[in-house]
């Protein structure tokens, strides 16, 4: 690192033009912290030096929130590596900008979005959620974003549409697992269009009130908390409307293991392990493991009637 003589250091260094230019309009915000605070509103900073308005919601009854360190190191995210450890220094280098969302399928008019684009249709919010991965291992994280149902419903879907697909951005390039065939790429996922209307469903572009690492699926991913994890796909670059059933990356390589819902189920074990018990990252011990991972009371309606050891 170079340190520079006092006067050697230009007007631009000491302050940048986007935090100069962000002065005025975070002046005009600070003038609804009282009201936003009393609506249940809190402030975090911006990439901007300003502060967004954000609604704070915990899901968990106050669970303990994970290391921030631990959740942004030790990820799955098979496109880079299948060692958990070595995917943040694997995605470093992972271009996410510019990024743009294609639309298809059975939508009134295809469209694209840039992330920017995204993140304005709907205030961000802060969730703390937890997420059960299906190896038995599970963490407390506040994710930043908003329900998925407003992505939805900017798509403006076709009442025929009665799935959604998800894609990843396949990048052999910077994604050097991509070039194995532990999968067939790209990454797919999908939903049933009411499990991506339900309010618990979220797209988020942040996490611990910052930006979204690369190793944790930026620009942007989805969070659906009630399934495993597998189901909350990374970096999504094209969104599928259907009629049918999607076909899903983990479903189409095993098939008896992964199923299509992969909703946390603690009496369907997997065939090679149970998953009446979890491991929660910077606990000791195990504990037991919640049907639906805790969100029971918001999602089971979505099932009723199904054979959930069937359709698991």
């Amino acid at each position: 690192m170079i340190i520079k003589d006092k006067s050697d250091i230009s007007e631009n260094e000491v302050t940048e033009k986007s935090l100069y230019l962000s002065r005025r309009d975070f002046i005009k915000k600070t003038t609804l912290t009282a009201a936003a605070l009393s609506a249940g509103f809190v402030f975090v900073p911006n990439a901007h030096g300003g502060f967004d308005i954000v609604k704070k919601t915990d899901t968990t009854g106050g669970e303990k929130i994970t290391k921030e360190i631990a959740a942004k190191s030790y990820n799955n995210f098979y496109e880079f590596t299948t060692s958990k450890g070595d995917v943040k220094d694997l995605a470093a280098d992972f271009p996410t900008d510019p990024w743009e969302i294609e639309v298809t399928g059975l939508v009134k008019k295809p469209l694209k979005f840039s992330v920017d684009e995204v993140k304005r249709f709907a205030g961000t919010q802060e969730r703390i959620y937890r997420l059960r991965c299906v190896e038995g291992w599970s963490m407390v994280i506040p994710w930043n974003g908003f329900s998925l149902s407003e992505l939805v419903k900017k798509c403006e879907p076709l009442s025929s549409a009665k799935y959604i697909q998800f894609v990843t951005k396949l990048d052999k390039e910077h994604m050097p697992g991509a070039r194995s065939n532990v999968l067939e790429w790209p990454y797919m996922e999908g939903l049933r269009m009411d499990e991506a209307m339900n309010p618990l469903a979220m797209l988020v572009f942040g996490m611990y009130g910052g930006e979204l690492p690369n190793q944790n699926g930026a620009p942007v991913r989805v969070i659906v908390p009630w399934k495993y994890g597998f189901k909350s796909i990374k970096s999504i670059v094209r969104i599928v409307f259907t009629d049918k059933q999607p076909s899903t990356s983990w479903n189409i390589a095993a098939p008896d293991e992964y199923g299509f819902y992969a909703n946390v189920n603690p009496q369907v074990d997997h065939p090679r392990w149970s998953q009446a018990r979890e491991r929660r990252i910077g606990s000791f011990g195990k504990i037991d493991t919640k049907p639906f991972n805790g969100y029971a009371d918001q999602v089971a309606h979505l099932y009723k009637g199904m054979d959930l050891s069937r359709f698991f």
